[in-house]
């Protein structure tokens, strides 16, 4: 006596149910369109990988925004303060942490550079940085080597951070970005994120 009366109800419960389990199940960095396709008996079928003509999208999934750069503002007064001291701009520092650490300040890398700006145990002493995993001490001591690479190259950015990455040496031996791989997507990584401060 229920099943005639109860039919028209549970189609759209259950069709809410189905979905809901789909999306659930499809739930990946992937993009994932869904079709539908209703049989003979009234039975529906879902998919993302349709075999016939006779699904059709049901569901179109866009792709997600790409996140914008990183907002953090917790070392924004340090950055700042280097900024004023040493003469550059507070996004360009601001690039550059985030590429060197992603504002990790107790970051340590496998060649052994230490916190925020990623300063080797080599040139601690001569940044007079006493704890390298300070952040204020770590940005400013890699603030005022920043502005030594920028004089030592003329103020020509590209040059100073592949000297950054790679170290000045190296730079003036070529007299150009290195053509080494990671110091080449370094310099392009750091000018993205440094555009990118400056017009978000």
């Amino acid at each position: 006596m229920t099943g005639n009366n109860d039919h028209p109800k549970s189609g759209p419960r259950l069709l809410v149910l189905v979905l809901a389990a789909i999306v659930w199940s499809m739930a990946s960095p992937a993009l994932a369109d869904i079709y539908m396709y209703i049989d003979s008996m009234g039975v529906l079928h879902f998919t993302n990988t349709p075999t016939s003509s006779d699904y059709k999208l049901y569901i179109k999934e866009r792709p997600k925004p790409r996140p914008p750069p990183h907002t953090t503002k917790k070392f924004d007064p340090f950055i700042r303060e280097a900024s004023d001291k040493h003469g550059i701009e507070f996004y360009l520092l601001k690039a550059l942490i985030k590429v060197e650490s992603d504002f990790n300040p107790t970051a340590v890398s496998r060649s052994g550079a230490l916190g925020l700006m990623q300063i080797m145990p080599d040139n601690v002493e001569a940044f007079n940085i006493k704890d390298p995993f300070d952040p204020w001490q770590n940005i400013m001591g890699g603030a005022g080597y920043l502005r030594q690479l920028l004089q030592r190259f003329d103020g020509k950015l590209p040059l100073a951070l592949a000297a950054y990455n790679a170290g000045p040496t190296v730079v003036e031996q070529f007299r150009r970005v290195p053509p080494f791989k990671e110091t080449e997507e370094y310099v392009k990584k750091v000018m993205t994120y440094y555009n990118a401060y400056k017009n978000s």
